[in-house]
């Protein structure tokens, strides 16, 4: 899922990145919605309550608004920069595995923040979604960067219309044949349904775990971290079987 880059990554590659990154989106969501009554998967509507909170005169409000904005773009910047100056000096799967890492963290802080030390208060609030926006940040731009654009998985409103305008397409029967587009119909159809399956989860895994529904979110981000780990031990295995087969020939 991760050691591919860009026009070499299959749609199967994508399906997978897309899928879990979706499914851990969705969590994240509907927990920051049941702890701190925001939604930190996206920033649309961000945009809309600082230009509220400006035009009334709130300008702490409006400053808040605006940090959260700020360290979603940093997160997608980062995990962008990350990947286009580690090209070639580090391996593919190292390099886009920082980004994933540093989301694991972010989302890990805040699970034992509040698992420990919240008091509820407005100031920690701010923070802690500060931090979860910041995380989805750094996933849309990894997975961004990494699909060439292809896979974005932390809000659906342009998935959304991008479905729809396909769906629209297929009413034509030519373009039911057309394999790209067919395609391109499943992984953005996976990505709906992994994000929506992941609200669900949270929402029912919250009743009983409560803040450590979190750490469930690092758990799902690690087995995307392991599961290229594990191909790459596969692969790397069997090269040396073949070279001990075949020495002459390496």
């Amino acid at each position: 899922m991760l050691r591919k880059y860009s026009n070499h990554r299959t749609i199967q590659d994508n399906i997978k990145l897309g899928a879990l990154t979706a499914f851990s989106a969705g969590m994240v969501n509907v927990a920051s919605v049941i702890v701190f009554f925001s939604f930190t998967s996206n920033v649309t509507g961000y945009y809309a309550i600082f230009a509220q909170e400006i035009a009334k005169g709130n300008w702490y409000q409006g400053a808040v608004v605006l940090f959260w904005i700020l360290l979603f773009l940093v997160g997608s910047m980062l995990s962008n920069m990350i990947i286009i100056h580690g090209k070639g000096r580090f391996s593919t799967y190292l390099t886009h595995s920082i980004p994933l890492g540093l989301e694991i963290f972010s989302i890990l802080f805040v699970g034992i923040y509040l698992d420990f030390f919240y008091k509820d208060s407005l100031q920690e609030t701010e923070v802690l979604v500060g931090a979860l926006l910041f995380a989805m940040g750094l996933q849309n731009g990894l997975t961004a960067t990494i699909s060439n654009f292809v896979v974005k998985t932390t809000h659906l409103t342009g998935l959304t219309t991008d479905l729809a305008i396909l769906i629209s397409m297929f009413t034509k029967e030519s373009n039911r044949h057309n394999k790209a587009l067919v395609d391109k119909f499943h992984l953005l159809l996976s990505i709906v349904i992994a994000y929506v399956a992941g609200g669900l989860i949270s929402g029912l895994s919250f009743a009983f775990l409560t803040y450590k529904t979190f750490y469930i979110v690092c758990f799902v981000l690690l087995i995307i971290g392991f599961y290229d780990y594990y191909k790459l031990y596969i692969i790397k295995k069997q090269y040396l079987q073949r070279h001990r087969q075949d020495p002459v020939s390496v």
